[in-house]
């Protein structure tokens, strides 16, 4: 999970995936997800977005990462084949993010 703000990602928290075929999907670990959510609720850091690798696939959004992401405005980043993305999840899918590394 990816914590911060609207402009920059000040820390990262690593969590299990749960996925039945890990090697195929990921799934974050709803109990992981749903901590995260209450501690930014009780003004603990903001969860602005996720990062998963895609080992075997490109560096988007897979057909699964589409189907299953909120159109919640969250920060979707992947690695693939040495490439790391950005992407925010929308109403209208994913809008391609232009990332900035300092």
């Amino acid at each position: 999970m990816l914590f911060g703000d609207a402009d920059a990602i000040d820390s990262v928290q690593v969590i299990d995936n749960v996925a039945e075929n890990p090697e195929r999907h990921f799934e974050i670990d709803p109990a992981a997800l749903f901590a995260a959510l209450r501690a930014e609720r009780a003004g603990g850091p903001k969860l602005v977005g996720y990062f998963h690798s895609h080992p075997s696939g490109e560096a988007m959004p897979s057909a699964t990462d589409a189907a299953t992401a909120e159109p919640d405005g969250k920060l979707w980043v992947i690695a693939a084949r040495g490439e790391l993305t950005g992407w925010k999840s929308g109403a209208g899918g994913f809008e391609r993010l232009d990332l900035q590394f300092r």
